[in-house]
């Protein structure tokens, strides 16, 4: 029997995410290892995200990665290609701060999510199972392969509204990093 009610938006983001995964182009692919951050610097590696172009348009973020609660965590593209530890803006050393915000070339200074009009570096978010591992692909459908290169992957505890309040999307602190290559 053949299942034919429609796709939720959640549903059918997966599905192209998916189906767009299996038809990227395999000579514009980059690998990212994605490291724990802290206050004091930058950990070991808890595995990699996997950028490819898509051929429906925009890149493909496939994670590898494990050792993480089950659960929903906010994903960025950030300005600056570090995931070093600096001051915030009340002075206080914070995880991977040396990235900068999110990325933004239009100045558009908000945050709307993968499929608005806001922050460029806005990705779906990233999903963690039952055993503590993040493998399914997502779609960032405005970027690049361009847009990606020499920034930074961030991975933030707690999930994302894609709204500006609370405070982006009210993702919480920085704790997976990963540099991308230039």
């Amino acid at each position: 029997m053949r299942y034919s009610a429609p796709l939720t938006g959640v549903a059918a983001a997966l599905l192209l995410a998916t189906t767009a995964s299996a038809q990227t182009n395999e000579s514009e692919s980059l690998e990212v290892n994605m490291h724990e951050v802290t206050s004091e610097g930058v950990n070991d590696a808890l595995g990699t995200v996997t950028v490819e172009s898509s051929e429906f348009g925009g890149v493909v973020l496939t994670p590898s990665i494990t050792g993480l609660e089950p659960g929903i965590y906010g994903f960025h593209l950030h300005e600056n290609p570090s995931c070093e530890p600096a001051e915030n803006d009340d002075g206080e050393m914070t995880a991977a701060q040396a990235a900068g915000g999110h990325y933004d070339p239009d100045n558009t200074d908000t945050h709307q999510g993968p499929y608005g009009e806001g922050h460029l570096g806005d990705l779906p978010v990233l999903t963690v199972n039952e055993d503590g591992e993040a493998n399914l692909p997502v779609l960032a459908p405005r970027l690049s392969m361009d847009d990606i290169t020499d920034r930074a992957l961030i991975i933030h505890e707690g999930g994302d509204t894609y709204e500006d309040e609370p405070h982006l999307g009210g993702g919480g602190a920085r704790m997976l990093c990963g540099v991308t290559p230039s």
